[in-house]
């Protein structure tokens, strides 16, 4: 026994346990005796960000003098900050920062609170009206801090090409289940069913008996083909075929009990009216597409809670068809800017003059070499880029020139250079799941883009000023 006590001691020094009958919460030192870490980053950044310009464009999309007492500026701003740099939900970004002093101090609370600032759902509201425009604007602010603008020369001589401007484009994907034909038909069943339930009870009167749509027989027969390992193309055929007969037996019932409404445009929320909209559409293409035995189609619908989704082809090795939007993006300074959001496929060179616009813009002169891909060099931006005494990494056309070794290694290195928009994409990609776009509408959605841009750029402007972020 006594050997047993004095192992029981060594063992208590050599590890530090707390046990779960800790110290009363009543005693535990309270968060307002709890002096602050300057050296926090949250600390550190709030005192290098522009606030009163941000809450200045901020406030230009909402009316301060009616409704009632709205959120700080600052806190929303703040928050969407915290919310794109940690990757998280709307719930999770406020249940952090009511238990987290260090965010608190960061969007100018006086004390701290372990309440939650707001309700989630402002998140959503916050990216319907304040649009993409209003964080573009905050990312050419923070720019503006650390690039040099060109002042005007006397007369009417205009600054020299100065400067390097990187360009290319991506997909922003979103946050969608992957789309087959098999599962898209079988959601739309589904989806279809459910505004029958909603008519039907608005319409008990008129139908003593609720139409029969045979959702059991039909999700076992759904399921009897998804659940199988290796699908032959004649299986999934003939499912898609029963599905598509089932979509189109639900649509005639839904047109029958709305027929029963006179004088109404449509009974039901405008969701179900979307909704029913969406449903008929993807029918027809996959219909279409049936007939043809085709898996192509105008303006295919991917996504029945997302319809303004569309696939685009990439060519990209191990992911050829990606589901988003797609963007135009710039790099100047390490900043990202993003010219072209397009929710259709489109040839990127088109952005190309543009992108050299808006760098003479924020500095006042062209630049003197675009890096981008040879996609970009077509014979419309060659010469409009000659015009201009603007270089372009892609290889001049015609009989090939004698070059010196040092101008190959020269030209060797200003194509490689290229790759640094490349990671920097898979950097927004990887650390702020810009591929991992979860707003549900077009608008937010562009939105929710233009905040993760934003706040990329932010991480850059506090590295410059040796801040870590």
């Amino acid at each position: 026994m006594q050997a047993y006590l004095v192992y029981l001691i060594i063992s208590l020094h050599m590890i530090q346990y707390t046990s779960q009958y800790q110290t009363k919460i009543d005693d535990f030192s309270s968060l307002h005796q709890l002096k602050l870490n300057p050296n926090n980053r949250w600390i550190q950044l709030s005192f290098i960000l522009p606030w009163d310009n941000l809450v200045k464009i901020y406030s230009k999309k909402f009316n301060q003098s009616s409704g009632a007492k709205a959120i700080s500026p600052r806190i929303i701003i703040g928050a969407l900050i915290i919310k794109h740099k940690l990757n998280l939900s709307d719930e999770e970004t406020l249940q952090t920062i009511s238990e987290n002093p260090y965010m608190q101090f960061f969007l100018g609370l006086d004390d701290y609170s372990p309440e939650i600032l707001f309700s989630p759902s402002l998140f959503v509201e916050i990216r319907k009206r304040l649009g993409q425009d209003t964080f573009n604007e905050f990312s050419e602010l923070i720019m503006s801090l650390s690039l040099n603008p060109s002042s005007t020369q006397k007369g009417d001589e205009q600054p020299s090409n100065q400067g390097k401007l990187k360009i290319d484009a991506t997909v922003a994907d979103q946050y969608i289940r992957y789309p087959n034909d098999l599962s898209l038909v079988n959601e739309a069943r589904l989806k279809s069913e459910k505004i029958i339930d909603q008519l039907y009870i608005l319409l008990k009167d008129e139908f003593p008996v609720k139409p029969r749509t045979y959702r059991k027989v039909a999700h076992q027969r759904y399921l009897q083909e998804a659940k199988k390992k290796q699908k032959s193309a004649k299986s999934v055929r003939k499912a898609i075929r029963y599905l598509l007969n089932c979509v189109e037996r639900n649509l005639r019932y839904i047109d029958a009990m709305l027929d029963k409404f006179h004088g109404v445009e449509f009974p039901l929320a405008n969701k179900y009216q979307k909704r029913l909209w969406v449903i008929h559409t993807l029918y027809d293409q996959q219909r279409k597409m049936y007939d043809e035995k085709s898996h192509t189609c105008t303006d295919r619908i991917v996504s029945i809670s997302q319809p303004h989704v569309r696939p685009i082809v990439r060519g990209k090795q191990g992911k050829p068809v990606e589901f988003g939007s797609k963007l135009g993006l710039s790099l100047i300074d390490g900043y990202m800017i993003h010219e072209t959001l397009s929710w259709e496929a489109y040839n990127e060179s088109k952005d190309l003059q543009k992108q050299a616009e808006t760098y003479k813009l924020l500095l006042g002169y062209y630049p003197e070499l675009i890096q981008a891909d040879k996609i970009y060099a077509t014979n419309e931006n060659r010469i409009w880029c000659k015009e201009r005494n603007i270089r372009l990494t892609a290889t001049p056309k015609g009989r090939p020139a004698k070059k010196t070794a040092a101008q190959i290694r020269k030209e060797k290195k200003e194509y490689a250079e290229r790759n640094h928009i490349e990671g920097r994409i898979g950097n927004a990609k990887q650390s702020f799941s810009l591929n991992q776009i979860k707003a549900k509408l077009k608008e937010t959605s562009s939105t929710w883009i233009a905040v993760t841009i934003f706040v990329m750029n932010l991480s850059r402007f506090a590295n410059l000023l040796n801040t870590t972020f």
